[in-house]
């Protein structure tokens, strides 16, 4: 009898390890996809840049990771996972803190994967959060005030709104959902982004008397192979989010964002050729992303109808989000608040409109709350941090700088012999 018992309970334990490797290895390759994405956005932002500031657009995206991850080790990551329920703000201490023995490992996360694989998968996302800013502000701003904005934004800002949501803070106590981002990722980014935008003021030459003069990219190929490798990833940052190898919801969660991502591009198609009387290429590229940020909140739950639909709407929203920046004169070179900011919006309130949540979780009025409270915050935030960097050692570079690129004038080196 007891024999019996021994082999039952080896049996499950073998079972539950190979469970728990297999969960751990699949986050461990959604954490090296959110990677790749890093890539994507270096690639994006410097196809959709003037060629003379190719340089200086890839040098912020290295930094961007260096930055993030350095501080999400020593604060970021204590900060957005404190292990204190419902509160606003909670920290754990510097650095790492790795439970001993099977506490970090198999019974870390129920055997979803260990505490270090748990650090560098968020840390990961931490990173991704700044880079929206990079593009929005790309052409005119200094690069060491720049590099200072980001090491506030990811190591505090980033954790605070972070933790209130999945670091099970008030928000969460709320019932608010946001499956992999569409808030706490990209709307973060792309408020931050607003902010950037508007006290840098629009690049020269941008808005004139005789109306809008549009600044093209130099490379729609670097461009192209930009969103393709965020789309790549994204299986990664959605699929990741799920916190195991779950079979069935991976998968559910791989075509829900394949699908939005397929229609966002068909819907900023169809609306850019009607404004602009043109097949934009830029928009098709932007209505791809919108429609990745537009499911990101809810790809665990939703139809493949509703994906579809999330997706569309987020593509249509692209070209007329784009209009509308341009005619309040916010200059934007690659499109990161209509991408981010407005369809991270969108996403967040398709969760409340197409969700199939618990009772109580993702409703219309706790989701448009989440939208309003970490609207207000990071914008405030990231607006006071720019301002203080603006009136001490000043974010733009000067219209002689800006007229012959930051390349030359920051970096004394050009993309292209």
């Amino acid at each position: 009898m007891n024999d019996s018992i021994n082999i039952a309970q080896e049996a499950l334990a073998a079972a539950n390890n190979a469970n728990f490797v297999a969960n751990n290895v699949w986050m461990l390759v959604a954490t090296v996809l959110v990677f790749l994405m890093h890539l994507g956005f270096a690639t994006l932002e410097a196809g959709f840049v003037q060629k003379k500031n190719v340089v200086n657009i890839l040098f912020k995206n290295i930094m961007i990771v260096c930055i993030g991850l350095i501080s999400y080790y020593v604060i970021g990551f204590n900060l957005m996972y404190p292990g204190v329920d419902g509160g606003f703000f909670a920290f754990a201490g510097f650095g790492l803190s790795v439970p001993e023995g099977a506490a970090g490992l198999i019974d870390y996360a129920d055997g979803g994967y260990s505490y270090y694989t748990d650090f560098i998968f968020q840390g990961m996302f931490a990173a991704t959060c700044c880079t929206i800013v990079s593009g929005a502000v790309a052409e005119r701003i200094k690069l060491i005030p720049f590099l200072i904005f980001c090491l506030f934004f990811v190591t505090l800002l980033y954790p605070i709104t972070g933790y209130w949501k999945w670091g099970a803070g008030w928000l969460d106590a709320k019932g608010f959902y946001d499956f992999a981002g569409s808030t706490i990722v990209h709307s973060v980014g792309g408020w931050g982004a607003l902010a950037g935008a508007i006290l840098l003021g629009p690049r020269l030459g941008k808005y004139t008397k005789k109306g809008l003069k549009p600044i093209p990219g130099h490379s729609m190929p670097l461009a192209t192979v930009g969103v393709f490798l965020l789309w790549f990833g994204w299986f990664g940052f959605n699929g990741g989010s799920v916190l195991s190898a779950d079979p069935g919801l991976v998968s559910l969660v791989f075509v829900t964002t394949s699908l939005a991502a397929a229609a966002g591009c068909i819907g900023a198609f169809l609306v850019s050729r009607f404004i602009y009387k043109s097949y934009d290429l830029s928009m098709a590229l932007n209505g791809i992303l919108g429609g990745l940020v537009g499911i990101t909140a809810s790809a665990d739950g939703v139809s493949v109808v509703s994906a579809l639909i999330i997706g569309f709407v987020a593509g249509v929203l692209i070209p007329l989000s784009v209009n509308f920046f341009d005619k309040i004169k916010i200059d934007d070179p690659v499109g990161a608040t209509s991408v981010h900011l407005v369809c991270g919006i969108w996403g967040t309130i398709a969760v409340a409109l197409f969700g199939n949540y618990d009772e109580g979780v993702g409703g219309l009025t706790i989701q448009l709350l989440g939208i309003v409270a970490v609207g207000v915050f990071t914008f405030l935030f990231a607006f006071i941090v720019f301002y203080v960097l603006k009136i001490t050692i000043g974010i733009r570079v000067d219209a002689e700088e800006e007229t012959k690129g930051l390349d030359i004038g920051e970096h004394q080196a050009v993309a292209y012999a």
